[in-house]
Formats: structure tokens, sequence, C-alpha cells
């Protein structure tokens, strides 16, 4: 369904009709006010995006699994996730119950 010249008339008379000559230049304005604030919202937040994936790139966040093992002092080098809590279960202190 393509829009051709008589329909695009057709709309142009209905917006004359409508907002009266006076008004289309300032709805032209607010118009592309509007296209060119979303226009720099797109590329900030694309450029946002590329920083930050750039980021994630360079540096890996490194596990909080991995951080608490650290700060017990366990070495985590070639050790995966699973092996880790394994020797941070048994590094910490057993809690007894009274039940």
């Amino acid at each position: 369904m393509a829009i051709g010249p008589p329909e695009i008339i057709l709309i142009v008379l209905a917006i004359l009709i409508l907002f009266g000559a006076s008004k289309i230049p300032e709805l032209a304005r607010s118009l592309g006010k509007a296209t060119g604030e979303f226009k720099k919202a797109k590329i900030e937040t694309e450029n946002e995006l590329k920083n930050t994936e750039t980021s994630l790139k360079e540096k890996p966040a490194e596990s909080k699994i991995k951080q608490m093992a650290k700060d017990l002092g366990i070495a985590t080098e070639g050790k995966s996730d699973e092996q880790l809590l394994d020797e941070i279960q048994k590094k910490m202190p057993t809690v007894k119950s009274n039940t």
C-alpha cells in the first residue's frame, strides 16, 4: 500500500484545514526539534553502549566467588567456581545448631 500524490495532497489539505496556515511553520519547527532531540539521544545511547561493551571486554568482571576466595586466602588461578566453593566451605568454620 503506497501513498501516491493524490493522498499526499489530501493529507496536506486536511492539515491546512485543521491547523490553519499560520500554525504549520510552528508545527514543523516543533517536529524538527523533536526529531533532533531523538537523534541526539539515540547517538548518546549508542556511544554509552559501545563504551560499556569496550570496558567489559578490556577488564572482565571478577566473580563474587573468586573475590570471597581471595579474601579467605585461597589461590584462585585455574580453579572453577565449584572448586572454589568447595574450598571456601572447608575453610569456613562450621556452625552447630542446638536442635
